[in-house]
Formats: structure tokens, sequence, C-alpha cells
């Protein structure tokens, strides 16, 4: 027996240092390196002209250039580890992330900016959200891979109401969605509480995805539905939550000098492009007219200086990445980690959409930055810690059989 689980763990080592998906890896880092590039066009002027950059030009190039390079070491380590560990931390990371969510909402630790408290300072300035959404997405990974199949047979004798519950409490995967409702809902609770509406709807999105792919039947997915649906229209109409922002989502000139200022700018980049742009560092909106235009609306700025083709080959290379993505998760070696590739690329494919969609005024504005692009490095690190999970799982797809290779 020694010998056998000796003989086990020699493979599983070895299935940890399989090679790592190229074309993955490949298109990561080509976002990585076109984002800083794009960061550091669109905020050379911002940075020029403030005092906590000391005039430096490349003062937010420099620091996202750092965390960038830590982030690419820390994505290699990870793509190192047998991605079966994260199984047993899960619980760990979502506890942390409850309590990081906690703090943030309490009166003078939590940081406010334009209205909102999303922010914490524990050496370095972060989100709790994004740590929220990994939790969620080990956490869901982890219990929707151990699901037991359901009993076939139920008893029939004079205890047919206690059976028919315990039918339809199994056939209606109660026991598996009930735990997972209530973590969902309570983070859901908390990143309202900030406010913080996209962040909550990429996790809504995330762990959706991961439930779809576990195999919960799809009619918890119309309900779900119909109840996020009525409660976005009920804190957006009913509760009046950011009511100037769906004005403006409306009609983006209504009060192009204030309250819509932003959203004007941003058109105003977009359409300033044209097909092929204005050249690469000739953004003019970048001058201080666009607000955050090194964080949330950096896509702006690609548009007016790439113009639709280069903005067209960014989007397609995050399209490549997301399906490279679901095609590892289709090969991967367990349940455990198709999960897992499901809900981090599901996470990006939401994230930029979302991103892209405010800039142009596709859906009303909110706080969501676009992957590799926006400035931010803790967000940046644990994009590129999720790539490396990614990349680990990558390492253990089993290898075609001699007769698929052809």
């Amino acid at each position: 027996m020694a010998k056998v689980a000796k003989r086990d763990l020699t493979r599983q080592q070895q299935l940890a240092r399989g090679p790592i998906d190229l074309p993955f890896l490949g298109l990561t880092l080509l976002l990585l390196g076109i984002g800083l590039v794009m960061l550091l066009s669109a905020s050379s002027y911002a940075a020029s002209m403030e005092k906590v950059s000391n005039y430096d030009p490349t003062y937010y190039f420099k620091r996202q250039a750092g965390y960038a390079v830590l982030g690419i070491i820390v994505m290699f380590l990870v793509s190192r580890l047998d991605y079966q560990w994260l199984r047993g931390i899960s619980p760990f990371v979502l506890l942390v992330a409850v309590l990081l969510l906690v703090a943030v909402l309490i009166p003078g630790v939590g940081i406010t900016r334009n209205y909102a408290t999303r922010w914490l300072k524990i050496g370095v300035q972060f989100q709790p959200s994004e740590v929220a959404k990994l939790g969620v997405v080990l956490f869901f990974s982890a219990a929707l891979s151990k699901r037991q199949p359901k009993p076939t047979k139920f008893k029939k004798h004079y205890r047919e109401p206690v059976e028919t519950l315990r039918r339809w409490y199994y056939q209606w995967d109660v026991n598996d969605l009930a735990p997972l409702v209530l973590v969902l809902l309570i983070i859901a609770a908390l990143m309202m509480k900030e406010p913080h509406l996209s962040g909550t709807i990429l996790i809504f999105a995330a762990a959706g995805a991961i439930m779809f792919a576990a195999g919960i039947k799809l009619g918890w997915f119309a309900a779900g539905a119909g109840i996020v649906a009525f409660g976005v229209w009920f804190i957006l109409v009913v509760v009046g939550y950011n009511g100037e922002r769906i004005k403006t989502w409306q009609d983006p000139f209504w009060d192009p000098g204030n309250k819509s200022f932003q959203m004007v700018q941003s058109l105003y980049s977009v359409a300033s492009g044209g097909l092929s742009g204005l050249g690469l560092g000739q953004s003019r909106q970048k001058f201080l007219y666009l607000p955050e235009e090194q964080n949330d609306f950096i896509f702006a700025i690609v548009c007016e200086e790439l113009g639709f083709i280069g903005a067209a080959l960014i989007v397609i290379l995050f399209a490549m990445l997301v399906v490279r993505g679901y095609w590892l998760a289709l090969h991967a070696r367990d349940r455990f980690g198709a999960l897992i590739i499901v809900g981090v690329i599901t996470l990006l494919a939401v994230q930029v959409f979302l991103n892209i969609a405010v800039v142009t005024n596709l859906i009303p504005c909110t706080g969501v930055s676009l992957p590799f692009f926006s400035f931010g490095g803790t967000a940046l690190v644990i994009q590129l810690a999720e790539m490396g999970i990614i990349l680990s799982v990558s390492r253990q797809i089993p290898a075609p059989a001699e007769g698929d290779k052809e």
C-alpha cells in the first residue's frame, strides 16, 4: 500500500509539472503588454499635472509595470502548484473575503471615493470585492465538484408526503443550492451596502456559470434571473440608486457641463478615433477632458488613438482568451479544475463586456475596470494569479491518445 501511495503521489507531482497551455499564456501576456502601453499613453498628461506623482508623466505606468512584474511572478508560481490544494483553502479565502467586506463598512476604516466606500488600505489600497470574486469561485467550485448522485428510488408507504418532499429536495438540487445561495446573498448584501452594483453582478455571473456547468437544473436559472432582474429594477427605479446615471444613459447630453460630462467626453473619444484612430499617444481627450482616463474609461482612449480597427483587435484578443479558457475547461482533468476555469473566465468575460458597454453608453455607467488595462496594482496581481490557476489546471490536462493526434 505504501508503494502504491508513493507511486500515486509521484504521478500527481508529475501531472502538476506538465506543460502549461502556451496559447492561453501568450494571449494573457499580449493583452498585459498592450494594456501597459495604453496606460502609459492615457495617463501621461494627467500624471505630469499631479502633485501626488511628483509631476512625473510615467508615474502610473511605472507603478503598474511594477505590479505587472509581481503579478507575472505570482502567475508562474501558482501555475507550478497542484491546483487541488485550493479545495482545502477555499472556505478560508471566502471567510477572509467576508471579513474584509465587513471591515470596509466600518466608519473610519473603509475608504470612500465618488460616494462609494469600496476600498481598504492594509499596506496597499485594494477593493475587498476582488478577493470576494476569487473566494466565491473557489468555494462554489469545490462544493459543486463533490456533488453526489441523486437517489433513484424512494419509498412508497404511509409516509408518502415525507418521501415526496425528499424526492423534490434531491431532484431539484436543493441540497446543493441551499448553502451556496445563502453565501451568495450574504456577499451580495455586503457589497450592495458599499454600494457596488457592478461587482455584485460579476459575482452573480461567475456563481451562475459555475452552477450551470455543474449541472444544476435550468429551472433555477429562470427563477434566479427573474429575481435578479426584479432586484435591479427595484434598486434603480424604486430606490433610485444613481438616478443621475440612469438619466445620463437615456440622454448623455442632458447636462454635458456637469452630471453627464464624463459620458459625453467618453463618446467624444470613441467618435474621434474613427476607423484607424488618431495615432498612439495622440489622444486629445486625455488632456484632462475625460475623467478616469487611466482607469475605468481607458478603453475610450484606446478607441480614440487606435480607432475602430485597433479597438476591435483588442476585443478579438479578449474573445480568443475567453474561448481558449472555456476550451481548457472542457478538457480539464477533473470537475473541480473545469469549474474553476469556468468561474474565472466568466468573471473576465463579463467584466470586459461591462467596461466596454459603459464606455460606449450601452448600459448605465458603473464602476468597473478593464482587466489588464485599467490602473490598479492589487487588482492586476489578483487577475494574473487567477490566470496562473488556469495555467495550473492546464498542466494536468490528459495528453491525447496516440490515435487522436491525427
